[in-house]
């Protein structure tokens, strides 16, 4: 299963270990080349919804289609540690029935869970962690809140804000957390962030002094381009690569040169004239 919640929890840039790779992927493929790549962890994330199945935000995703991609991913069998994100409501109305949630996406194959918020989360995260079942944190612009934020929108820009996020990260950490996200915060306030916990930062879009960074599948391979954040770094264009490979297969079908003669299968000259023949007779 890769690196075990406990290990990442010692992974701290600061006590000499390297930063942790987190990507996410949603089906056995992604979860082979994230493996054969080296990353760290593998993140199952609600990011699904719009990456895969053509949701506006991450809001529509459910309990049930969370468990279906952590266990494509889980069977790949891939040499990362796999985080299943629980998603919308799923671990808002009670520790009970979040507890339930979270246990459907390990016994899917996750080894550890992620939820979103701070201090309002704890009671959740607790009983999960009373459930021996690790939980990720993640705090910062949170996407499941994206209503109530206004939008897509940087988080902690003042100073009373950053106080809070430092805060809520000791909170989660108090709480038994492993780990935890940081997403769309500036980089002062990652550092101290970082600096303030003895569990691994990993960041998105919240700058270069998190003890980890991770980025989305499709965003960082160039197979999403309808929008690409500022953190993102493409590494790709794999969608322009496909799209050209379709084009060139629909060309050579349209044209007669697809398939080939060595494409085909083919039946031995006696059994084809036998064939004939009996097609003849009729």
């Amino acid at each position: 299963m890769g690196v075990s919640a406990p290990a990442i929890a010692a992974h701290k840039v600061r006590d000499g270990h390297d930063p942790l790779v987190m990507v996410t992927a949603y089906d056995a493929p992604g979860a082979r080349v994230a493996s054969e790549a080296g990353a760290d962890i593998i993140l199952v994330g609600d990011s699904v919804a719009m990456v895969v199945l053509g949701y506006d935000d991450t809001l529509q995703v459910t309990v049930d289609d969370m468990v279906h991609h952590t266990a494509a991913v889980a069977r790949a069998k891939p040499d990362c540690h796999i985080v299943g994100d629980l998603p919308w409501m799923s671990y808002h109305v009670s520790p009970e029935e979040t507890v339930r949630n979270a246990a459907q996406l390990m016994r899917a194959g996750a080894h550890s869970i992620k939820l979103e918020g701070g201090r309002k989360r704890l009671p959740m995260i607790e009983k999960i962690v009373d459930a021996e079942m690790p939980v990720m944190g993640h705090i910062g612009l949170t996407p499941q809140s994206v209503h109530a934020m206004g939008g897509f929108k940087v988080q902690g820009k003042q100073a009373e804000q950053a106080r809070k996020l430092i805060q809520a990260a000791k909170s989660l950490e108090h709480a038994g957390c492993y780990a935890v996200v940081l997403e769309g915060v500036p980089v002062r306030v990652a550092e101290a962030v970082t600096a303030a916990v003895n569990i691994p930062t990993i960041g998105i879009g919240a700058g270069m002094h998190c003890d980890g960074q991770v980025l989305v599948y499709h965003d960082l391979l160039g197979i999403e381009d309808r929008f690409v954040p500022k953190f993102v770094r493409r590494y790709a264009d794999l969608k322009g690569t496909m799209v050209e490979a379709v084009k060139a297969y629909a060309d050579d079908v349209r044209s007669g040169a697809f398939p080939s003669h060595d494409e085909a299968y083919h039946m031995a000259d006696d059994e084809a004239d036998e064939l004939l023949g009996l097609y003849g007779s009729e």
